[in-house]
Formats: C-alpha cells, sequence, structure tokens
C-alpha cells in the first residue's frame, strides 16, 4: 500500500496509518478511495537493501508512529536515493533506534525462553516487548527441531509439532506455570557457574533486566547470591592463595623436599627430576642459571654438563672458588622436546620463568647472598622481574633492593654455540665480567 501512496503522489501528511484495533485520527476520512497505482507507476518506486532491512525490524516495533516515520522515510527516498546513508538525518535515527529495540528484545527473546515439561510438550511463556514471535521462530525450530515444543505469548502462541508451525491465540503465564522437577538441576547449575569475583550488578541488570526473572528459574538465587557474593569472593581468594602459594619452607632442606614435589607449572609436571641449588647456605656470592639440562637433569646437580665445565674454568681464572658460591637455577626442571638425538633444550617462556620466581626468592632469602650472578637472561628475569638486554647490562653492577649487587653476563651455553673469532671474542667478555664480579666480591670482603 506504501508503494500505492507514493506512486500516486501521496504526501506523508496526506495520509494517517493506524494499526490494529488503534483509533482513527480526528481528521480522517475513511470513505476515501484509497489509489491504486498503474504497475508502471508502482516500478518507479524504489527502496534500497538498506531501507528495506531497516524496516523489517522497525515494523515489528509496538510504537505506533513506525509505520508513518517509514512511510516518510520511502516518500524522501524517492528525492534523496542517498538518504539511508545519514546517520545524521532524524528520520533515519529515529528508524535505526527502533529497530535496535527490535534486534535487542530478540535476543531477549533467546536468551531468556525457559521451557518446562508439561504433559509430554515443552512449554514457555515470554512476554516481549514488540512483535517478534514469528520473526524469532525459525532460531527455535532450527535448536528444537525433534521436540514438541510451544511458545506462549499474551499476544499469540506459537506450537511446533511434528515438523509443523502453527499459531494459536494468546496466552497467560498460567499455562506455562507447571513445575518442572529438572529446574533444580539447572538451578544448582547456575549457582555453581556463578562466579562472585565478576559480578557487576549493573551490567547485569542491564543484560538480564529484573522483568524477565519471573520467568526463569535460576532468577529465584538471585538475590541471596547478590548478597553472598562478596564473602564468597573473599572465601575464593583465601582458597585461591593457600592452593597456589606452598607453605613457606624455613631451612634449605625443606626447600628442596618442597621443590621435589613441585607440580604447579607444566615444566614441573613433565616427567624430569627437579635440581635444587648447591653451595653453602651463608655464600656471599649466588650464581643463577636458567635450568637444568639433560646432564644436570640426570645427576640431579647443577652446571654438571658442558655447560658447566665452561663456567668452571671461567669462574677458576677469575680466582672465584666455586665451592664457595651457592649455584641454582631459575627454572628448577628441565624443559625439552624429545627427538631422535635425545632430549633437546627449550627456553622457558617469561611465564614460566616468572612461576617459578617463587623458588628462587626463597633461596635468596635464606642464603642472603651479597652478590648474584646472573647467567643469561632468564636467570636475569627471575632476579629483575623483567628481561633485560644483556649486552647493554652485563658487567655492570646493578644494586637490588635487598641490598645486594646483581651482575649480568652471557649464558656459558652460549659460548659452546659460538665458532671461531666470535666465540673467542666472547669467552674474553665473559672473562671480562667475572673479573669484575671478582673485584666486587674482594670489595665487598
Amino acid at each position: 500500500m506504501a508503494r500505492h501512496l507514493v506512486a500516486a503522489g501521496v504526501a506523508p501528511d496526506g495520509v494517517v496509518w493506524t494499526d490494529g484495533d488503534a483509533p482513527a485520527d480526528l481528521f480522517a476520512t475513511p470513505d476515501t478511495p484509497l489509489p491504486l497505482a498503474s504497475d508502471a507507476a508502482l516500478h518507479r518506486v524504489r527502496a534500497n537493501v538498506g531501507f528495506l532491512d531497516l524496516a523489517r525490524s522497525a515494523l515489528m516495533h509496538r510504537a505506533p508512529e513506525r509505520l508513518g516515520l517509514l512511510y516518510r522515510l520511502l516518500w524522501r527516498m524517492q528525492r534523496a536515493p542517498r538518504l539511508m546513508q545519514d546517520a545524521a538525518d532524524a528520520d533515519v535515527r529515529a528508524a535505526a533506534r527502533l529497530a535496535q529495540a527490535v534486534r535487542r528484545d530478540i535476543h531477549k527473546m533467546r536468551a531468556f525462553v525457559r521451557f518446562r515439561l508439561i504433559d509430554a510438550r515443552y512449554v514457555a511463556w515470554f512476554e516481549p516487548d514488540h512483535a517478534i514471535e514469528r520473526a524469532n521462530a525459525r532460531f527455535f525450530i532450527d535448536r528444537f527441531a525433534s521436540q514438541p515444543w510451544s511458545i506462549l505469548t499474551p499476544r499469540l502462541s506459537l506450537h511446533w509439532l511434528e515438523g509443523r508451525l502453527m499459531e494459536g491465540p494468546p496466552a497467560s503465564p498460567d499455562d506455562a506455570a507447571q513445575d518442572d522437577p529438572t529446574e533444580a538441576l539447572w538451578t544448582s547449575y547456575y549457582r555453581a557457574i556463578f562466579n562472585p569475583a565478576r559480578l557487576k550488578t549493573g551490567a547485569m541488570l542491564r543484560e538480564m533486566p529484573r522483568k524477565y526473572w519471573h520467568n526463569l528459574p535460576e532468577a529465584r538465587a538471585i538475590p541471596e547470591l547478590i548478597a553472598g557474593a562478596q564473602a564468597r569472593e573473599a572465601a575464593m581468594i583465601d582458597a585461591s592463595a593457600s592452593s597456589a602459594a606452598p607453605p613457606a619452607p624455613q631451612t634449605l632442606d625443606d626447600l628442596a623436599q618442597a621443590v621435589a614435589t613441585c607440580r604447579r607449572c607444566p615444566i614441573g609436571a613433565n616427567g624430569t627430576r627437579a635440581v635444587m641449588g648447591e653451595g653453602p647456605a651463608d655464600a656471599a656470592l649466588m650464581i643463577v642459571g636458567e635450568q637444568p639440562g639433560d646432564h644436570e637433569e640426570r645427576a640431579g646437580r647443577p652446571f654438571v654438563g658442558p655447560a658447566g665445565a665452561v663456567l668452571n674454568a671461567a669462574l677458576a681464572q677469575a680466582g672465584i672458588d666455586r665451592a664457595a658460591a651457592r649455584i641454582t637455577n631459575a627454572v628448577r626442571h628441565f624443559k625439552h622436546t624429545p627427538s631422535p638425538k635425545g632430549r633437546l633444550h627449550q627456553t622457558p617462556s617469561p611465564a614460566e620463568i616468572d612461576h617459578c620466581r617463587w623458588w628462587l626468592e626463597a633461596e635468596r632469602a635464606m642464603v642472603r647472598p651479597r652478590h648474584i650472578l646472573a647467567l643469561g637472561a632468564s636467570a636475569a628475569r627471575a632476579i629483575l622481574g623483567r628481561t633485560p638486554n644483556i649486552m647493554a647490562e652485563r658487567g655492570q653492577p646493578i644494586p637490588l633492593p635487598d641490598g645486594a649487587t646483581l651482575w649480568i653476563t652471557a649464558h656459558p651455553a652460549h659460548l659452546l654455540r659460538l665458532e671461531g673469532a666470535a666465540r673467542a671474542a666472547e669467552q674474553q667478555r665473559f672473562a671480562d665480567d667475572l673479573a669484575r664480579v671478582a673485584r666486587g666480591l674482594g670489595s665487598t670482603a
């Protein structure tokens, strides 16, 4: 009819639209014959896809002015074909608001319809804000095609039975009021997944307004869950803290036993043996590597493989007694990947280093070294809490909050991967770094 009116040149102020039983306009003349345009005139009436998509949604809105608004847009489009692209236009904005409200109502119906099993049929009561029942029917057919169901609303009823969708008269909440034993199970599940730490009451009410609560079996538990959320959150935090952090060990032996049973990260749970630090409990120097390697995991001692041989030689050259130092690692288990050639080393991720940092800090607190030598970026991260630039920060004394001095250098395994002149140059830099550490130890003593 809108196309006929536009084709006949009837301006928006010349027609009054009514919906159903709505009262007619006081000045309307119902006995005026409606104009019927020719086919050729109808074909000249144009509407783009944007208007049609918007109209499909806006037409379902309950606002009586929607019909006149859409007609006015159609009329104006004949002279301004790009009208729908003008987001600042008052009519376009008004129609978009109607369509948005309808889409939101469609989403709410899909989210908050709850079926009850009544006489071998699943029945739900829902009160939509707009005339969305027919538009939403396909969603429920696709989801519950194998089950007979009915959705009852104050405007009409939808019934799906044996592959056919039928409409019925309006219904009342009493028609779907029978209790369903499965609702108790659903409410228990809802209680279990309710996370008090993520509760934002305002956001929850915007997404699930109170007007829907009387149709939701889980809603009976919501006030209680909100009231007790703060206490539950505190209990969750206490439980998390007690499970995440083991009791603080009091001695290095206690620490070694705790590390041996640690399975709190994928490296700790990969089946390898934890390697604890070794050396005096009051050592002035603590040397920290990245993680135990294949040789270290098998022997249960740090730095006993090829990298350990490089370290021992450099320590001796610098005049540092390895036996007087506490030697340990940032990560206590061997991260590796199997291969035909044996277990290949894998570098721990920053998250894995940070996860294992608790053990190193506990060891440092017991030994209280005056100097710490970090071999490589992973070891330095475990001390500093950040990944350093080795080339920029190596060989320089870095004061730590507990009064100790940190020295950073390359990992001995890095030297083993170099050849020729590059290896000789790196060996010299490594020796120079350890010489500075030795001088620092001497000045401290």
